[in-house]
C-alpha cells in the first residue's frame, strides 16, 4: 500500500501532467501560436518529468528523491511560464504546477 503522503503526491503530479498536456493542446490551437513556443515546451518538459517521477515514486525506487528535485525546478519554471499568458488553460496550468511544486517539496527532504 501507498503512504498517504505519497498518494497526495501522486494526485498532484497526475493533476499536472493533465493540466500541462491539456495547456500545450490549447497553445496549439491559439492564432498567436508562434508566441506559445516556450510555453508549449515546458508544458511537455513537466509533464514528461512528472510521469516519470510518478513512476518513480510509485514504486518506491530509491532515486526517487533525486527526481522530486528536477520535478519541483521544472514545474516552478512551467508555473512561471504559463502564469506570463492570459489564456484560461495557461493560468490553469500554471496553478496546477505550483500546487505540484509545492506537494513534491513536502516530501523531497
Amino acid at each position: 500500500m501507498i503512504d498517504s503522503r505519497i498518494r497526495t503526491v501522486l494526485d498532484a503530479l497526475q493533476d499536472c501532467i493533465a493540466a500541462c498536456e491539456h495547456c500545450a493542446s490549447s497553445c496549439l490551437q491559439e492564432e498567436h501560436v508562434h508566441m506559445m513556443v516556450k510555453c508549449i515546451e515546458t508544458d511537455r518538459d513537466c509533464a514528461d518529468i512528472c510521469r516519470l517521477t510518478a513512476a518513480f515514486l510509485a514504486r518506491g525506487s530509491v532515486h526517487g528523491k533525486h527526481l522530486l528535485r528536477e520535478c519541483i525546478e521544472i514545474c516552478r519554471a512551467c508555473a512561471e511560464e504559463c502564469s506570463k499568458h492570459d489564456d484560461e488553460h495557461c493560468q490553469q496550468c500554471a496553478q496546477a504546477c505550483s500546487r505540484c511544486a509545492e506537494a513534491c517539496e513536502s516530501i523531497a527532504s
